[in-house]
């Protein structure tokens, strides 16, 4: 295995095409082809199947594409940390709920690293693709929260992914309102508070397990559900329809604007919210910038 051949491997993966890499990389496709099929014989995996449709990454293929890139990325810190020259893009990924400090983090980080070329990737989605993203190197790092209710279920997956979970810190369950909602003037809710209110809450997908769920407490009865995929849709609902969703309270005004705001919720629960990473796999440099980032942001 050389470093070309993973160069060839994740330009191949990036524009899906041979023909097109091959234009990229300055080689005849036979060449580029020849390559690839070398490294596969090596490790005895196939990383794409071929079809009249074009190419694609098989399962393997995109486990082998994630160690791939932190190879490379590796590659480019020292080339430029000992020549000052770069001959790739920065690239770091992040896979996380629905969390402003999470973004906020990721911000601070990509004014830092970002240089003049990179390619920086923030996945705010579903419970089960975090797990899924960062156990298959898609992603360096992911964020999420654990909870009497979901714990012994989440370490399990977690464990059986080969990731491990490190604490940031414990959050009390609060709920986010909009400013003008009739609920706004009272200094702590309950769950009697909200019945009349619509509760807004993330798709999970073919996941959709109460263990799942980005927000604690869901199994309490809603007369009234509206289930989104992204969080300007859940705020512009928050907004309009007087909803509600319960949280962990922490919120940027400065990246989620004025209208939305936090109130504690009146009951004996807690998430405790922490980052996700393979265990096998000594995290990168960028990746340890941004988990302490994270730290500092929520300390």
């Amino acid at each position: 295995m050389t470093l070309k051949q993973l160069r060839y491997i994740v330009t191949v993966a990036e524009t899906g095409s041979i023909t097109e890499a091959a234009g990229k990389l300055y080689i005849a496709q036979p060449s580029l082809t020849s390559s690839i099929q070398e490294l596969e014989n090596e490790y005895g995996i196939t990383v794409f199947n071929r079809g009249k449709k074009g190419i694609s990454l098989t399962k393997e293929g995109e486990e082998f594409l994630g160690y791939a890139r932190q190879v490379l990325d590796q590659a480019n810190l020292i080339e430029e940390r000992y020549t000052g020259s770069s001959h790739g893009k920065v690239r770091f990924c992040v896979s996380s709920q629905h969390y402003s400090f999470a973004v906020e983090a990721f911000v601070k980080l990509l004014k830092t690293y970002g240089g003049e070329k990179y390619e920086f990737h923030m996945r705010e989605t579903q419970t089960y693709d975090i797990i899924d993203d960062v156990s298959h190197l898609r992603s360096e790092v992911g964020v999420l929260y654990l909870n009497n209710f979901n714990e012994t279920v989440i370490r399990k997956t977690l464990r059986d992914s080969g990731l491990v979970f490190e604490p940031l810190f414990t959050a009390k369950p609060h709920v986010f309102i909009g400013k003008s909602s009739p609920l706004a003037k009272k200094r702590k809710l309950t769950p009697e508070d909200l019945k009349p209110y619509p509760r807004l809450s993330y798709e999970q997908g073919e996941h959709n397990s109460f263990y799942f769920s980005e927000e604690i407490l869901s199994t309490l009865d809603s007369d009234k559900e509206i289930i989104v995929r992204d969080r300007a849709t859940l705020f512009n609902m928050l907004i309009g329809l007087s909803g509600y969703t319960i949280c962990s309270g922490v919120i940027s005004e400065e990246l989620n604007g004025p209208n939305i705001i936090a109130k504690p919720l009146a009951v004996d629960d807690h998430m405790e919210i922490g980052y996700i990473l393979p265990a096998s796999v000594k995290p990168s440099s960028i990746t340890l910038r941004y988990i302490e980032t994270l730290k500092a942001l929520t300390g």
